[in-house]
């Protein structure tokens, strides 16, 4: 079970922002997967829950601690002290989706979200994730991270060039540095 707790802390702190395309069922370590990653498209058929208690066991990959920095502790607990499944509309009005398509505009969906990604700063996106990710680790402080990491920012050459981009009134042509 290490392995795939290691595999989902990989995916969750990750340097590139990482989609989840549901279609379907994502129940158990499926579920644990899509919370992993940052950013969650969901299929108006999905059905998403972690049933581990209707075997005797509890979600082993990090479901318990990522569902409810997700959801809030009282959903969390719902879904899994019940093994309920969501529906999508649910999914998406908990904040466990950002998004629900139909199943054809699932991956064009994704795609979507990737290239508006693609357009942003590299480095500010890796910074991003590893802030918002400390608030969630108890030997940090996140605001501190934060805050440190936000004056490292002024000397990227990303944030050059972000400015001049703005200044010049064109599209930033950034290099992840």
């Amino acid at each position: 079970s290490s392995g795939h707790f290691k595999v989902f802390n990989f995916i969750e702190n990750y340097s590139k922002p990482v989609i989840a395309a549901v279609n379907g069922f994502a129940l158990g370590g499926g579920l644990e997967l899509a919370l992993a990653c940052h950013i969650r498209v969901v299929s108006e058929n999905a059905k998403l829950g972690l049933p581990e208690v209707s075997l005797g066991l509890i979600p082993g990959y990090g479901g318990t601690q990522r569902l409810s920095q997700i959801v809030g502790k009282g959903k969390a607990f719902e879904m899994i002290i019940t093994a309920d499944m969501v529906n999508a509309k649910d999914a998406f009005q908990w904040g466990l989706a950002n998004y629900v398509t139909t199943q054809e505009e699932l991956l064009p969906k994704c795609f979507e979200i990737t290239d508006k990604i693609k357009s942003k700063s590299p480095t500010a996106i890796k910074t991003a994730i590893k802030v918002v990710n400390s608030r969630f680790n108890s030997k940090l402080n996140g605001l501190e991270v934060e805050i440190e990491e936000f004056g490292k920012s002024f000397g990227t050459g990303d944030f050059r060039e972000g400015v001049d981009a703005f200044i010049n009134k064109r599209k930033p042509d950034f290099k992840g540095n």
